[in-house]
């Protein structure tokens, strides 16, 4: 008996074998399909899908045999993926010097025919192979030997297919570890802004309570807006935390949102930006939202509107009605506009279409590509449409 040299790169095919973790696996249906296709084309009692690792060949499928592996030094496998030929064939191990005094071959299963296919990957390396096995001399014929071939590929092709699903499983469980991460950081970041917004809130209620008279109409106006935008934002930031405990909030919670005191919000955030206008059109006297995302939406769009505008005045449009089962929101500013080669471009995270808004500092691209994602969960769907010079239109459909 001579025994098959090693694999000219051993050690890498032992480690890509291993990393399908297929090893002492139990039987699988598809892989005893394809041996016993295998054997009935051939016309052998015995079929294996054989794995070779550093000290045995392991059947992942042995059609027609009892046992699951047999010691390495005797697999005609280990002959057969260090043969230079796609096909490895020896018609009658009893004349072959390899294999004659074989213990496979003069006791059980007395091996007399083989023929086996490399199972090899995408690395090109040999994992194993699909063989078949007989008791007495035997000659395939062509269209056999094409089969059997094809067989191999279909094996190999469900190894990748194990190999490609574990990957993604552990590229899931990564990315789900990140999101958990990802959602506990915005948890503790909503809690650590809600205390200097509680402190703002109770000094200018201080303000208000014992220094009306000092501060005098004007100073009063001022601190009354602190206190109505601190209150808005605690409420923005109250939300958010519901939302990193759960995504079906996007959906849930809808209340009738009155349009007149949205438009007073959104109003009274600018009222001390000078030249800058934001008009509410609409037919509709509520509408039936979740508050804190129509705010969030609002606030991102009709921000980035007043951040970029470049005329005098800059004047910001909302228009709210219905179109068949769904709200329209259209957000039209008088801006700068954006090209054509950056219109899908500015709803990508961390890419904007300018390079910096009116006070020179550069975005960072989150907004729009945060008004998008949550659009996306609510079913809807945003457009853009924009000239250069001339403005932009931010046209958010959301199904009621």
């Amino acid at each position: 008996m001579i025994e098959s040299r090693p694999h000219a790169f051993e050690k890498e095919r032992i480690r890509e074998l291993k990393s399908y973790s297929i090893l002492d696996t139990l039987p699988e249906e598809d892989y005893d399909s394809l041996t016993a296709i295998a054997a009935q084309i051939c016309g052998t009692p015995i079929s294996l899908v054989s794995l070779l690792d550093e000290r045995r060949q392991w059947f992942k499928s042995h059609h027609g045999l009892d046992v699951t592996e047999t010691p390495k030094e005797y697999a005609f496998c280990s002959h057969a993926i260090t043969n230079d030929s796609d096909v490895f064939i020896v018609q009658d191990a009893r004349l072959d010097e390899r294999f004659h005094d074989n213990p496979l071959v003069t006791g059980n299963p007395h091996v007399i025919f083989y023929a086996g296919v490399p199972l090899v990957n995408e690395s090109g390396l040999p994992m194993g192979t699909l063989c078949v096995i007989d008791n007495e001399p035997k000659v395939l014929g062509e269209s056999q030997v094409r089969s059997l071939r094809a067989l191999a590929k279909q094996v190999m092709n469900l190894m990748t297919l194990r190999l490609k699903s574990l990957e993604l499983e552990s590229t899931l469980k990564v990315l789900g570890q990140r999101n958990r991460d990802l959602e506990r950081f915005a948890t503790v970041a909503a809690h650590d802004i809600k205390s200097p917004l509680g402190n703002i809130q109770a000094l200018t209620r201080l303000l208000k309570l014992g220094h009306e008279h000092v501060l005098g109409e004007k100073g009063n106006e001022v601190v009354g807006l602190i206190a109505d935008s601190s209150s808005q934002l605690m409420q923005l930031v109250d939300g958010l935390l519901e939302y990193s405990h759960t995504e079906s909030l996007m959906i849930d919670n809808k209340v009738d949102v009155e349009i007149a005191s949205l438009e007073k919000s959104m109003s009274g955030m600018l009222s001390y930006e000078a030249n800058k206008q934001v008009r509410f059109i609409t037919d509709l006297q509520f509408i039936r939202i979740n508050q804190t995302i129509l705010e969030q939406l609002l606030i991102n769009l009709v921000g980035n509107a007043i951040k970029y505008g470049d005329k005098d005045p800059t004047v910001v449009t909302v228009e709210i009605g219905l179109k068949g089962d769904d709200y329209i929101l259209d957000v039209s500013d008088n801006g700068p506009g954006i090209g054509e080669a950056d219109m899908e471009r500015v709803f990508n995270v961390f890419e904007t279409a300018a390079l910096a808004d009116r006070f020179g500092v550069q975005g960072n691209g989150i907004g729009l590509a945060t008004v998008k994602r949550v659009v996306s969960k609510l079913g809807g769907e945003i457009q853009l449409k924009s000239k250069l010079g001339e403005g932009s239109t931010f046209s958010i459909h959301i199904p009621r």
